[in-house]
């Protein structure tokens, strides 16, 4: 095995490391099966009881009518994620493409946005207005305020009670941490978080972006309060087959409004082609527990690794996993680029390649990013990006299979080792 991962680039000495790491994570690694086995049963019960057939995989086209492979793959969703109704489209371009639809969709000039959670994730700048963009929120009459997080990354329930208004119509919760060195948030967090703001505003809409969060526990954010839930099929959902395409689940009145947003008024839900792309989204979103679990694994390797090492990692080697990204501070612009070349090296997919900070659209800082994808920009295959920016730290996530996942992070260590940005303890 150690001869293996040489031929791939790893040298003996960080391959033994990484082995001397893994051996404290069995336990940690048993859990993630568990919970990948539950929640492989939900999706599993959720396409039996919909009774998913090889009729729901044809390709439709043009206008989409009457699409049962369509329809039936959003019946699957709600079933998954208790809603009473989900919108999955490949019309759906990304994670930010979803939340803007389910904003602008349920928001209306004179209403406001509240995030009680501090700053949103960057590309949601321009979309609410909070950096100057044609056709945002605020262009549009919407409002908005946010209540930062407390020193220690929790809620400040006394501000947000404050913040909490008549024209408070939309509150948005950002389950994982982004560009941001918070902790990410867990299902029981978020949902106290909802029941506070229903108590203080009982018709509040609460939306959670629940990118790289699903499949993590045992509930979602839908089970514990919120009106929607929205995310990409690049990311957890689609399994890594998914080659675009995001979804919003919740209650039927809002995801009913997100799909007039989506197509246009009075046609809603019944036009979308699904282009022959069903096939991918089924298979994918079946995957999607163990390819998650897979990449757990990989952040809990990688949060130990880099620990031992005398890295700030977010979270910790031994905290609980609330989402798939690991966040490691690096200190300087060049361990990042080190960082990231061990993972582009890693791919399957331009492994040749260096990865080199650009000034990526929707960002305020230049990124790099090293994703060798079948899926261009696809978050649950191994991957690693962020802002050159202090305090210079880099956003692993990803990873279809475990053993994928710890060939990148032995390879990021093995860049930064040969540039001599980190010394192994003898």
């Amino acid at each position: 095995m150690e001869q293996m991962y040489k031929s791939l680039g790893v040298s003996p000495q960080v391959y033994q490391f990484g082995e001397k790491t893994l051996e404290a994570l069995k336990e940690r690694f048993q859990a993630i099966d568990r919970m990948a086995e539950y929640n492989q049963g939900k999706v599993l019960l959720a396409m039996q009881e919909n009774k998913v057939s090889a009729a729901c995989f044809a390709a439709t086209t043009g206008y989409g009518y009457d699409d049962i492979g369509r329809e039936k793959l959003e019946k699957v969703y709600a079933h998954v994620f208790h809603t009473e109704a989900a919108l999955v489209r490949p019309q759906i371009t990304c994670g930010t493409h979803a939340l803007a639809v389910a904003l602008s969709a349920n928001l209306l000039p004179g209403d406001e946005l509240l995030s009680p959670a501090g700053g949103p994730y960057d590309t949601l700048e321009e979309v609410i207005g909070i950096r100057e963009s044609p056709c945002s929120l605020k262009e549009y009459g919407i409002s908005y305020r946010q209540v930062d997080l407390l020193p220690d990354g929790g809620f400040d329930y006394p501000r947000i009670r404050e913040a909490i208004t008549e024209k408070t119509k939309l509150i948005t919760i950002q389950r994982s941490k982004g560009y941001a060195t918070r902790p990410s948030f867990s299902v029981a967090q978020i949902g106290a978080l909802i029941a506070f703001c229903k108590e203080v505003k009982p018709d509040v809409i609460v939306m959670v972006d629940n990118c790289y969060g699903e499949f993590v526990e045992a509930r979602e954010p839908s089970d514990v309060g919120a009106d929607m839930i929205v995310g990409s099929l690049i990311k957890n959902p689609g399994g890594g087959l998914a080659p675009i395409g995001g979804y919003i689940c919740g209650t039927e009145k809002c995801v009913s409004r997100c799909a007039f947003r989506l197509s246009a008024p009075g046609l809603g839900q019944e036009v979308g082609a699904n282009l022959g792309l069903l096939p991918a989204l089924y298979q994918g979103f079946f995957l999607a527990p163990t390819v998650v679990a897979g990449a757990l694994k990989g952040a809990i390797f990688a949060a130990n690794l880099y620990e031992s090492l005398g890295y700030r990692v977010i979270p910790t080697g031994s905290e609980d996993r609330h989402d798939i990204i690991q966040a490691v501070e690096l200190g300087s612009p060049e361990a990042m680029l080190a960082f990231c070349e061990g993972i582009q090296a890693a791919a399957p997919v331009d492994s040749y390649a260096t990865p080199v900070p650009w000034d990526m659209p929707g960002y305020d800082a230049q990124v790099v990013m090293a994703a060798g994808a079948f899926v261009q920009g696809s978050s649950i295959e191994l991957s690693a990006d962020g802002p050159i920016r202090p305090p210079y730290a880099v956003y692993f996530q990803g990873g279809l299979t475990w053993y994928h996942a710890k060939l990148g992070i032995l390879m990021s260590l093995e860049k930064l080792v040969q540039a001599g940005l980190v010394q192994l303890p003898a």
